[in-house]
């Protein structure tokens, strides 16, 4: 059993951490998370659950971490939606950056532009093309509004100068069965959502919002490399109430690590199209505030729209 430095009379941790994840079951980000906590609970002795409390963009998982005791025992895995919270919602009750204690950042996947091969377009340029010739009758799908695909949806579309329907879907799978009916014609998703349709050619990846190419499972080129200037990863990391004690912070982050590092884990991470990534306790808070800072153009687009 591995356990931190003492808060107050009791050592951290020395009772069950749950895990709030601010998503459906089944996707990524809960993947993930499961993996954590199977990890985690080996390490410390006790048990690590996973808690999903999916809706309003991430805002009730988000919110739900917020408020509980800084005690490191309940603490938010989540992505690059939270960064947006406080744009797509104008009371938000919580600050997510303020009411935030950062762990660790844990990985980042790019974005993947996927089309159904009915759509008719087989390059990036030839969906762009279309998308532009046909304003507003281009729908695309994500997670919900605010959610990470949202924003990486939203960001193809200010970059590229096209106008497209967003579709917020509360069950992401069904994102993948409209996409193949025709009642929506892209997501902007991780690899990892689409890859069994990917491989067997059901759906086609255009391009990867990354400055490298995708090989495995599937080839997908870069957007730069097919001439669209188009850069989208999602983040995922832990983050913990604000006022969390330091030493347990570091108990967590230095945890989290050591997991991700752990064989088994990290090649079920990788086969989500999850590079594993850290920053250092300390700095994950900066890196949000950066992220919302580079962002911010489309921010204000986005909060725009929604008056």
């Amino acid at each position: 059993m591995v356990c931190g430095l003492a808060y107050g009379e009791e050592r951290f941790p020395s009772r069950v951490i749950t895990i709030v994840v601010p998503i459906t079951p089944g996707t990524a980000m809960d993947i993930q998370a499961r993996l954590f906590a199977q990890g985690l609970s080996q390490r410390y002795g006790y048990q690590v659950i996973v808690e999903n409390k999916p809706g309003a963009g991430t805002l009730i998982g988000a919110e739900t971490v917020a408020k509980a005791a800084p005690d490191g025992y309940t603490i938010l895995f989540t992505n690059s939606a939270h960064a947006i919270l406080g744009t797509m919602n104008k009371n938000l009750p919580f600050d997510p950056v303020a009411d935030f204690s950062g762990i660790c950042l844990t990985g980042q996947t790019p974005a993947v532009v996927t089309v159904a091969p009915s759509l008719g377009v087989h390059t990036l340029r030839e969906f762009v093309q279309l998308a532009r010739a046909k304003p507003g009758t281009i729908n695309y799908g994500s997670a919900g509004i605010g959610t990470a695909t949202h924003l990486a949806g939203a960001y193809f579309a200010y970059k590229t100068g096209t106008s497209m329907v967003h579709v917020p879907y509360t069950v992401t799978q069904n994102i993948i069965t409209d996409l193949l009916a025709g009642n929506i014609q892209v997501t902007f998703s991780p690899a990892a959502f689409t890859q069994s349709m990917l491989q067997n050619g059901r759906l086609l990846a255009l391009a990867v919002g990354a400055d490298t190419p995708l090989h495995d499972p599937v080839q997908i080129p870069t957007a730069a490399s097919q001439g669209v200037d188009y850069m989208f990863s999602t983040w995922y990391g832990f983050l913990a109430p604000a006022k969390t004690p330091r030493s347990v912070l570091q108990t967590l982050h230095d945890s989290i690590v050591e997991v991700a590092k752990e064989p088994a884990i990290a090649s079920k991470i990788r086969v989500q199209g999850i590079t594993p990534a850290d920053i250092g306790l300390g700095d994950f808070d900066a890196y949000i505030r950066n992220d919302m800072a580079r962002l911010s153009p489309l921010l204000a687009t986005i909060a725009q729209a929604k008056q």
